[in-house]
């Protein structure tokens, strides 16, 4: 029993490794995909819609970042009922056509990001519109690289996944395995590519026509959506819009996480929505965990010469699947080794929102709980 099981946990290793889409590789990048101009860029055609609740600590940041981009840049940022401020840090920052929209209450059905986003996008007037977080901080050159990608590549919605806040050791150990995660959900590859079944996007950094936004119908058709970006990438792709989701480090979250708890909830709050709120899947999902991530620790440790043999295959091919995450964020690449313990944590953050749900709490965000 023991050599079985340790096999399958190899075999998985290793198909995944094989798999033809190569999710555990940074292949789609910014940096690949479309050159810094080397020229002042004008930007007249591109609006920047943030949505920001009790942003005060780092809006200054991001907006300052926007400031640099190029010429002509509008940028819209929906105060969404901060009770700090957010608006008098966002109009101190200087070199910005800014608009401040006051947020308006939220109404019944609507999730808090989208309702802002929704205010801010029915003012946009240029072709263009920038979806961005108010965590996120943009390198010189970025919307530019962003506008050429679309124009190059026929493209009509391109987003990046940022690079998150990687300083302290659950940041280190945590945060490359949640990108490598979500890009194994939802391989980049075929996001890109023409099928429908699979589309993907990153909510912090999109920039697409605006008159997306009308083809779907309006924000509205998505509003209580809690994995927003992928939901709206989905819309899109569905009326025949080609899209583009990679990564890059020239996009980076200034969040910092501060400790265990932060990152606990940050993927707790939506992990069991991931699941389609299934306990079969839950069930299938723990059992999975267990073959992948601890039939290899536990393997290595019986004294069966062939289930050890299985276990230390599994075990390489586990740390060769998540080592190049890693070493694409300039990390050591002793982190993988500690993938059993990753995946573990993973596991008990998706419990920990299964169960939140089963308290009548489908999510809870920025002070704001979804039930």
């Amino acid at each position: 029993m023991d050599v079985a099981l340790a096999g399958l946990s190899a075999l998985f290793w290793l198909g995944a490794l094989l798999q033809p889409w190569f999710s555990w590789l940074q292949r789609e990048t910014l940096e690949r995909e479309a050159p810094v101009p080397l020229d002042p860029y004008n930007l007249e055609d591109v609006t920047v819609v943030i949505p920001a609740r009790n942003e005060a600590a780092i809006i200054g940041l991001t907006l300052a970042a926007l400031a640099g981009q190029g010429e002509g840049l509008r940028v819209i940022l929906v105060d969404d009922r901060s009770d700090d401020a957010t608006a008098g840090v966002a109009r101190r920052v200087p070199g910005l056509n800014l608009t401040i929209v006051p947020g308006a209450p939220l109404p019944e059905g609507w999730a808090g990001k989208l309702w802002a986003l929704d205010q801010g996008v029915r003012c946009v007037q240029t072709p263009l519109t920038l979806l961005l977080d108010a965590d996120i901080g943009l390198a010189p050159g970025v919307i530019a690289s962003l506008k050429h990608l679309m124009t190059d590549g026929a493209r009509n919605f391109v987003s990046v996944m940022a690079e998150l806040h990687m300083q302290s050791f659950w940041e280190r150990l945590l945060l490359p395995a949640f990108i490598l995660y979500f890009k194994s959900l939802y391989p980049f590859a075929l996001a890109n590519g023409p099928t429908k079944r699979v589309a993907a996007a990153a909510g912090g950094c999109i920039l697409l026509e605006t008159r997306l936004f009308a083809d779907i119908g309006g924000l509205q058709v998505m509003r209580g959506a809690l994995i927003d970006d992928c939901t709206l990438a989905s819309q899109v792709k569905a009326r025949g819009a080609r899209t583009w989701i990679g990564l890059s480090r020239r996009v980076t979250c200034v969040r910092p996480y501060r400790g265990l708890s932060e990152i606990w909830n940050m993927i707790a709050r939506s992990a069991y929505t991931q699941l389609g709120y299934s306990p079969l899947i839950l069930a299938l999902l723990t059992l999975v965990m267990a073959l992948l991530f601890w039939m290899p620790v536990i393997g290595l440790m019986i004294p069966n010469p062939s289930t050890r043999l299985l276990s230390l295959t599994a075990w390489l091919g586990m740390v060769a699947f998540h080592w190049p995450t890693w070493r694409f964020y300039g990390l050591s690449p002793l982190w993988p080794l500690l993938t059993p313990l990753i995946g573990t944590l993973y596991l008990s953050m998706t419990w920990s929102s299964a169960l939140r749900y089963y308290r009548g709490v489908r999510s809870e965000w920025k002070g704001r709980t979804y039930r």
